[in-house]
């Protein structure tokens, strides 16, 4: 096997070991084979497919590929191997074959989201005691090269807050759902039926897999290791016809956001919050205009400003561009000689939960038609230290004897979470309040 960091003058093939087969490592073992020799010239040497790992050799695939790659010995695989590329998925068997190939001098290539954010640091620290390479700008944001921008574009600037819609089938959710007026299940319906949401979506509608590349996100940009457990998650499930239509009428969109940002807890100590949740977005912020199943990452720097980064955010070519830029990017390491870039960890930033962070929020309730309501709303967020920016009432006429009843939106100042949390509290302790019908973060105003 190839020693990591031969000099350029060698070259020596490098061996590759692809781990998946599935629609992104099919085409990425079809591009590896049909543009071997553009490869060859961009890295300084060429990139040999040694084999392809699965888990069943029968399986139907839809890019024809040379049988003879193909194994289920995946642990002997990688032993052979100066590259490998694992698009497995999940937390095991990626793991153990990841520490598998970085302990036998290998460079690993990686999309899988889930395991980076459960166990990135542990294998970011075997890496770099290896002196070999963990690249992993698939996992985030698809063909959107977002990753190595913020590692190597942005490290001399101090990014202050990241807003990203990360996971494409929620945003065409929520898009269908804004522009057709479907409610969640028909728009969740009509995506599977597309194949952009699996038959089981809880990953995606739930916020799991948002949650798991906002870890990501935020661990590079404020240079500290984030996990799952510091990421607040909450889905777009709840988010009824009603709220889409209400955020129309107020001139906002509701995306599903991941949010990485600084900040500061009420008894003065600085963190990063680091959260995903359904957002309302004024219609005239960039992110916005983001629709369908794209993805698109928000950066604010202390010296860049504001920079957004948008394009498709799955999908077997887009992801395989992100796998196989990665794979270059290690080659050419190995080639020239010198270290291998891992993470840029410099320090340990507090993870602030989300009762401590700072947003606006728009709440709606439903109340009973009679006078005196308002006054009694207003005074809990009074007492609460939670100042009403707006508010906006309907009153809907009963039928047949009915009584009539108020809709009310109030949107407030930036408050303090738990502030918020108090006052809903207490606003549904009131007999006066029918429900409370969402209550929703507001960012960009």
């Amino acid at each position: 096997m190839t020693t990591p960091f031969a000099s350029e003058q060698e070259h020596q093939p490098l061996k590759v070991a692809l781990l998946g087969c599935g629609n992104v490592g099919s085409q990425v073992a079809r591009i590896l084979l049909q543009d071997a020799d553009s490869l060859a010239a961009r890295t300084g040497a060429r990139l040999e497919l040694i084999g392809i790992a699965v888990r069943r050799l029968e399986a139907p695939r839809e890019v024809p590929l040379p049988a003879e790659l193909f194994t289920t010995d995946a642990e002997s695989l990688v032993k052979e191997a100066d590259l490998v590329i694992e698009l497995l998925g999940g937390i095991e068997p990626a793991r153990s074959l990841i520490q598998t190939a970085i302990a036998h001098g290998a460079c690993v290539v990686s999309a899988n989201k889930a395991l980076l954010a459960a166990e990135g640091p542990a294998l970011y620290e075997q890496a770099d005691a290896a002196g070999v390479q963990l690249s992993y700008e698939a996992a985030v944001a698809g063909a959107i090269p977002i990753l190595r921008p913020i590692r190597d574009s942005l490290s001399g600037d101090k990014i202050t807050r990241v807003l990203g819609i990360v996971n494409g089938t929620t945003n065409y959710i929520l898009d269908q759902m804004d522009s057709t007026g479907a409610d969640f299940a028909t728009a969740l319906a009509e995506a599977q039926r597309l194949g952009y949401a699996e038959a089981d979506p809880t990953a995606d509608v739930e916020g799991h897999d948002a949650a798991a590349k906002a870890a990501i996100l935020a661990s590079l940009s404020f240079h500290t290791r984030f996990a799952l457990p510091d990421v607040h998650c909450e889905g777009i499930s709840s988010i009824s016809a009603a709220d889409i239509e209400a955020a129309k009428e107020a001139g906002l969109v509701i995306k599903l956001l991941a949010i990485a940002e600084k900040s500061q807890s009420a008894d003065g100590l600085a963190g990063v919050s680091v959260r995903v949740h359904p957002t309302l977005l004024p219609r005239e912020h960039p992110l916005a205009a983001v629709r369908g199943a794209f993805n698109a990452v928000f950066i604010e720097a202390e010296y860049a400003g504001e920079l957004m980064f948008y394009g498709q955010g799955a999908g077997g070519n887009p992801t395989a561009s992100a796998v196989l830029g990665d794979l270059v990017s290690a080659a050419r390491r190995i080639v020239l000689g010198g270290p291998g870039r891992t993470e840029t960890t410099t320090g340990q930033v507090a993870a602030l939960g989300i009762d401590q962070v700072q947003t606006s929020y728009c709440i709606g309730l439903t109340v009973t038609d009679q006078p005196g309501v308002l006054a009694q709303i207003t005074q809990i967020f009074a007492t609460h230290e939670v100042s009403i920016e707006t508010m906006r009432q309907t009153i809907h006429h009963g039928e047949a004897g009915e009584p009539s009843y108020a809709e009310l939106r109030i949107v407030t100042h930036r408050a303090v979470e738990s502030a918020l949390a108090s006052t809903v509290q207490k606003i549904r302790e009131l007999p006066v309040i029918t429900g409370v019908t969402s209550v929703l973060r507001v960012e960009g105003i």
